[in-house]
């Protein structure tokens, strides 16, 4: 079985029954999905998601400073912006 990144799993015959039940017993925690016992999606508390765009979009942020670190910098004044 291939590694899962979620400490509870369901199948997707179980989901489709019923979600509300699935998302209220995983208590915020993530829920692996999975189709004929194998992980095909991840369900992931709304909270949960967005901060992790928020730190992919720091990351690719940072990998930017990083690319443009040599390069020269240009003399700008407050008044000018």
């Amino acid at each position: 079985m291939e590694r899962l990144y979620a400490r509870a799993s369901v199948s997707i015959s179980d989901l489709k029954k019923n979600p509300s039940r699935i998302i209220h017993e995983a208590e915020g925690t993530p829920v692996a999905i999975l189709n004929h016992n194998k992980p095909s999606a991840y369900l992931v508390p709304a909270e949960a998601f967005e901060a992790l765009m928020e730190k992919l979009e720091d990351y690719e942020l940072s990998r930017v400073v990083k690319e443009r670190e040599g390069e020269p910098s240009v003399p700008v004044s407050l008044d000018e912006l």
